[in-house]
């Protein structure tokens, strides 16, 4: 049994890595994931006003494209600390040509697998023994999160794609941004 879970954690194991590159690697790979934000940023922003055009693969393309993209947003996020949001959306929107609102929905169903096994594999390495620290931040952060959460689903019927594509665009470059200037 321990060995079916090792087995299943092994992508958040190498990923623990980043912690142990010097400061010059891993300045070079958070500019590197910023140029990544940019260029997302940019296809969505093409797509979006018609100057580009969603991917169109046949199936099996689709589905190995789709396979070889999880296993890079998934390791992005185990690198970075983060669900892959910025990355999942978009990747879903031009690859599987949905409307945002569903790509916001699949993204959730697809982060929940991800965010277990970086949890299981984040407490196994005792990394969470910070968080005793930042324990009302994390309170606070999680209930804000939360009421987000609700107010954002009361919301997805109302607010428009062409208001949330934009602002898709806008959050990925202030990523980018703060990856950058922050490296």
């Amino acid at each position: 049994m321990a060995r079916h879970r090792d087995l299943a954690l092994w992508q958040p194991r190498w990923c623990l890595a980043w912690r142990d590159l010097g400061d010059q690697d891993a300045a070079t790979l958070s500019k590197v994931l910023a140029l990544l934000l940019v260029a997302v940023a940019a296809a969505i922003a093409g797509t979006h006003t018609g100057s580009l055009q969603y991917l169109s693969p046949s199936t099996p393309v689709q589905t190995t494209v789709g396979v070889a993209a999880g296993v890079v947003i998934g390791a992005v996020a185990a690198l970075m600390g983060v669900a892959g949001g910025e990355l999942l959306i978009p990747t879903i929107v031009l690859l599987y040509a949905v409307d945002i609102k569903i790509a916001g929905s699949l993204s959730l169903a697809v982060s929940l697998p991800t965010m277990i096994v970086a949890v299981t594999r984040y407490s196994r390495d005792k990394s969470f023994v910070v968080l005793r620290a930042y324990r009302g931040f994390l309170l606070s952060m999680a209930a804000g999160s939360v009421i987000g959460t609700v107010a954002g689903g009361l919301l997805v019927g109302v607010v428009p794609a062409g208001i949330l594509i934009p602002t898709l665009v806008l959050l990925l470059l202030a990523s980018a941004f703060q990856v950058w200037t922050t490296s």
